[in-house]
């Protein structure tokens, strides 16, 4: 009985040493936050602005063919009284298609835009991850985080890597 209260006896010391040492080399811990990086870094804001110029005109051709198939099917409602069925039923027929076909070309090019999109970002968070892996090796922290519920300001470092992104070369 005696010999298993002197182990406890040591185990706790040897806790509370291994507690006190631990607490004398205090933690380096930062956080950064991944959807303001994206949101503000300059290369994000390069690759929204190439985006955008790259698929604008398609866009803009989609609301165009949108426009002419709304004004086709008012035209055709106006008309439709004085049309034979026949003629009526075709011109449908027509719209039918157009709209199918627009809604195909919508479709495509939400996924070429999606894809592209998805192909900027991983662009961005490699980078952002190479920034973070020098400060992490730079500073000596002994942890870096990115999705966190609460953070204070003292911990976070999403300026210092967003200051970095801007400052480092493309190919980086």
């Amino acid at each position: 009985m005696i010999t298993k209260l002197l182990k406890s006896l040591l185990v706790a010391a040897a806790a509370a040493a291994a507690l006190g040492t631990a607490q004398a080399q205090e933690l380096k811990i930062g956080y950064v936050n991944s959807e303001r990086v994206l949101r503000e870094a300059a290369p994000a804001k390069a690759a929204l602005a190439r985006m955008e110029s790259d698929f604008s005109k398609r866009d803009k051709d989609l609301n165009d063919q949108g426009a002419k198939l709304k004004a086709a099917a008012d035209k055709l409602e106006k008309d439709a009284p004085t049309l034979s069925e026949a003629e009526r039923n075709r011109r449908q027929r027509e719209l039918v298609e157009q709209d199918r076909d627009l809604q195909r070309k919508r479709r495509e090019f939400q996924e070429d835009l999606n894809q592209r999109r998805n192909e900027e970002t991983a662009g961005i968070v490699e980078r952002a991850n190479k920034v973070i892996k020098q400060i992490f090796d730079n500073e000596k922290y002994d942890l870096i985080l990115q999705d966190v519920v609460f953070a204070g300001p003292r911990v976070d470092i999403t300026e210092k890597v967003i200051k970095a992104l801007n400052t480092a070369p493309a190919g980086r």
